[in-house]
């Protein structure tokens, strides 16, 4: 299995990361992929990325809920940090595989709306102008967030710079509605499946039905979002397995099938190493 998001990086793990991430390791996990939040997060996800080469991958980003007042400076420092991690013939551990976790939230506030759109706008360029993938966090701004993305493809395509079967990214965390679900397809994006499909109220399980396996990758979001029976403790990647199990319910097929369809997805998406 491959989680294609999780904060490995964050304080929930500083008492036991190391033997955390063995623990997932040891226990069938392939790959984990760290996005950033801000730049307070670069010298964090390399440390640990710099430790577990060709297990820990890197990715920077600025998260919309971490744009403030300092927006602007935040960009600077993590376009210069972009720009240092995406240069030709770096290690492994030193390149990362895409940006994110960027996008719009207006879930506990919309003083910054303005500044999420600017600020998303941006970071899209510069995924354009590097050839990296997107990760994108979209909360309670669903129609802004498509509008934006869909703006961006089509001027990328009016300036022929959108080749055919170009993935922008993922659509990190998808929960949405079938329909929105669809928009997102049409645009060429992954959804990102994690802990939420299990939960007991979810409408998810229903919204996929449409969409095709070779569409979905999996992810935790740990240490949030620890799916059914794991509910309400710090999420674990190797948790992913109660994910797989309920997808495979979906798509007629086994747990194993779903793991070995994501796991290609993610790395096809990141360019990451084939499976030893």
């Amino acid at each position: 299995m491959i989680d294609s998001h999780c904060h490995v990086d964050e304080e929930a793990y500083a008492a036991d990361r190391e033997e955390f991430l063995q623990r997932q390791k040891d226990g069938g996990i392939e790959a984990i992929v760290v996005p950033g939040v801000d730049m307070h997060s670069i010298d964090g996800i390399f440390d640990i990325c710099r430790r577990w080469r060709g297990f820990c991958y890197p990715v920077l980003g600025l998260h919309p809920q971490n744009v403030l007042e300092d927006w602007k400076e935040q960009l600077e420092v993590l376009h210069a940090a972009i720009l240092e991690h995406t240069r030709p013939g770096l290690d492994i551990s030193e390149r990362i595989v895409a940006i994110g976790e960027i996008g719009l939230d207006y879930h506990y506030t919309r003083e910054f709306d303005a500044a999420q759109h600017e600020v998303l706008r941006t970071q899209l360029r510069w995924a354009d102008e590097l050839d990296l993938p997107v990760i994108i966090h979209n909360r309670d701004a669903t129609a802004d967030s498509l509008q934006i993305v869909k703006e961006h493809i089509n001027s990328q395509m009016a300036n022929g710079k959108w080749p055919n079967g170009k993935c922008l990214g993922v659509i990190h965390c998808f929960s949405g509605s079938a329909e929105v679900a669809e928009e997102w397809l049409k645009m060429g994006m992954y959804l990102g499946i994690g802990g939420v499909l299990t939960f007991k109220n979810s409408k998810l399980a229903e919204n996929l039905k449409n969409v095709p396996l070779e569409r979905l990758l999996l992810e935790t979001d740990a240490p949030y979002l620890a799916p059914t029976p794991h509910r309400g403790e710090r999420n674990e990647p190797i948790y992913m397995q109660y994910v797989a199990m309920k997808l495979a319910e979906i798509y007629n097929c086994t747990p194993q099938e779903v793991i070995e369809v994501t796991s290609a997805n993610s790395r096809k998406l990141f360019r990451l190493p084939d499976a030893k």
